[in-house]
């Protein structure tokens, strides 16, 4: 077990973020949720203070620690994905569960963490050692909100006129 665990501050909802996370991918879990034995800044003794939960195999915690702390872009997970239907299934569960649409793969959930879903095939056409048929790819992303591996590879591959 790594001696590092995430924690991110939540204003309420921490015990249904925990769960909608949970349910996104393989290897998740919730390892505990855990009330406040005393009246916090947060809330009242009882109130969920912290879920502890493992999503892909990679433990962390949520913390209700009220307003003082919104979420901001600055942190975001990001997931890789292997192929058109895993990118739609996720990006459709976190927009449609209140969510909204970003740029380039990026979308917030309703408590608003923010997420890159991310083919691995978009990773490696934009890194291709080929610089043009990578700038194509990167442009045609760009344009994007969520990702469309198809549309991408057409673009990589478009024969210059």
């Amino acid at each position: 077990m790594s001696k590092i665990t995430p924690t991110l501050w939540f204003n309420g909802g921490v015990e249904e973020a925990a769960e909608f996370y949970a349910s996104l991918l393989p290897d998740s879990r919730i390892d505990s949720i855990n009330r406040s034995p005393i009246d916090t800044p947060s809330g009242p003794a009882g109130k969920v203070l912290t879920a502890i939960v493992t999503l892909a195999g990679q433990r962390f915690c949520l913390l209700n620690g009220g307003p003082a702390f919104p979420q901001t872009e600055a942190v975001s997970f990001m997931i890789e994905t292997d192929n058109q239907e895993e990118t739609d299934r996720l990006w459709d569960a976190i927009v449609g569960n209140g969510g909204q649409e970003s740029m380039c793969g990026w979308c917030k959930d309703k408590w608003g963490v923010s997420w890159q879903i991310t083919p691995r095939r978009l990773l490696e056409l934009t890194t291709d050692k080929d610089t043009e048929r990578a700038r194509r790819a990167m442009a045609s992303m760009m344009t994007m909100r969520k990702i469309d591996i198809a549309t991408i590879e057409q673009a990589a591959d478009a024969v210059p006129a």
